[in-house]
């Protein structure tokens, strides 16, 4: 297995679609697995769901306490083992997959926020695990880009924002073997739900509870790394942002590393953008807005992908404009929309704090094709599955 270098341009769309209850929105089966501290580790519907509350240094502690052995397998798969002879291409020059943790965490040394720095550090006691394979593993992202997508609410069959997002990492590198949804409750911060796997903080996918969510898609750069990882940026708009405006400050008021585009919406006001962030500059995307690289702009969206993907995206959602339902908001990040590396999907709908998730399976058949599980983010933050 060799690590991937994605340059694709985005492949993401921005709906905010109206829509019918979803079928199979039944009571799901919780089972409760561990606790450590304030925090625990649950199922919903077979489903690993792990929940993270207080201060930077108890949520990363609960975090590797709790998945410790996921994280153990996850982590030394995607290092490799010190004498492994497999490479990876690093700044043009192809280096031992063992020294790719070292590497970045030299390269973003003193550029990552103490409150991340302090989450890892705590994960890898927990986990009982050497600190700098939990910071070089978080920085993996560096090295690899995929795609996304959203609708506004006059674009759907109830009038509510949906925001879908499809993650085409590559399921060669087994992430989906070790996938979580971390519902995390920072002590200061706003409550948020990740679509994420053990071991890892940071984030490509999630909303938080004052209805702001966020999807990231890659473009090249790889190597341009003088600003804060993009999956710590991702994780500060989860925590901090109330707004949209705030959320696209947290890219235009900080350092950025490499070339990634954004989906970000706000239920609130029944808002979406699609960002360009380079190191150089941030450059926003409105609904409805021509861009030379989106040239088929639809009405009240923001569809951002590549080339016949982007072209299948427009028609699609043009054909369905005003009839979307959260069912057929999931078919659009069906093939050709996924790729065959499709890792993750997921729809949101931050209104109603609901998501849905879907993971390519051990197999590595891609994630849209696969069951897509139901999670209500507001009554999982309420109940625990031992009170219930």
């Amino acid at each position: 297995m060799a690590f991937r270098r994605y340059r694709t341009s985005v492949l993401c769309l921005i709906i905010v679609l109206l829509s019918v209850p979803v079928v199979g929105a039944v009571e799901p089966i919780r089972t409760l697995i561990a606790t450590q501290g304030k925090g625990y580790l649950e199922t919903v519907d077979g489903y690993r769901v792990l929940h993270l509350k207080g201060t930077p240094d108890e949520m990363g502690y609960q975090h590797g306490v709790l998945l410790k052995d996921a994280i153990h397998t996850n982590v030394n798969f995607l290092l490799g083992a010190p004498d492994s002879q497999e490479t990876v291409e690093f700044r043009g020059v192809q280096v031992p997959r063992s020294a790719v943790a070292g590497m970045l965490s030299s390269a973003f040394a003193g550029k990552i926020p103490q409150r991340f720095v302090d989450e890892m550090k705590a994960l890898a006691r927990g986990a009982e695990i050497p600190e700098w394979k939990i910071v070089g593993t978080n920085l993996i992202p560096e090295l690899m880009h995929c795609s996304g997508f959203a609708l506004l609410k006059e674009a759907t069959a109830e009038g509510k924002l949906y925001h879908g997002r499809v993650l085409d990492y590559g399921v060669d590198m087994r992430f989906q073997d070790h996938a979580v949804l971390i519902i995390q409750e920072p002590d200061g911060g706003i409550p948020f739900v990740n679509v994420s796997y053990a071991g890892f903080i940071g984030s490509v996918t999630g909303m938080n509870m004052r209805q702001v969510s966020i999807g990231e898609m890659g473009g090249g750069g790889v190597g341009q790394w003088d600003g804060i990882p993009m999956a710590f940026l991702v994780r500060m708009v989860l925590s901090d942002a109330k707004t949209l405006d705030e959320a696209i400050g947290v890219f235009e008021n900080n350092k950025r590393t490499c070339e990634y585009y954004y989906v970000i919406a706000d239920a609130k006001t029944n808002s979406a953008v699609g960002i360009k962030a380079v190191p150089e500059k941030v450059e926003i995307i409105r609904p409805g807005e021509h861009h030379e690289l989106l040239p088929h702009p639809v009405k009240n969206t923001v569809l951002m992908s590549a080339d016949e993907r982007y072209r299948n995206l427009s028609r699609l959602v043009a054909e369905s404009y005003g009839r979307f339902t959260q069912e057929s908001a999931i078919r659009l990040m069906d093939a050709p929309v996924a790729m065959r590396s499709n890792l993750h999907n997921a729809l949101m709908v931050p209104e109603d704090g609901i998501i849905h998730v879907a993971n390519a399976d051990v197999q590595g058949n891609p994630a849209w094709k696969q069951k897509y599980y139901r999670f209500d983010i507001r009554k999982l933050i309420a109940t625990r599955p031992d009170t219930q």
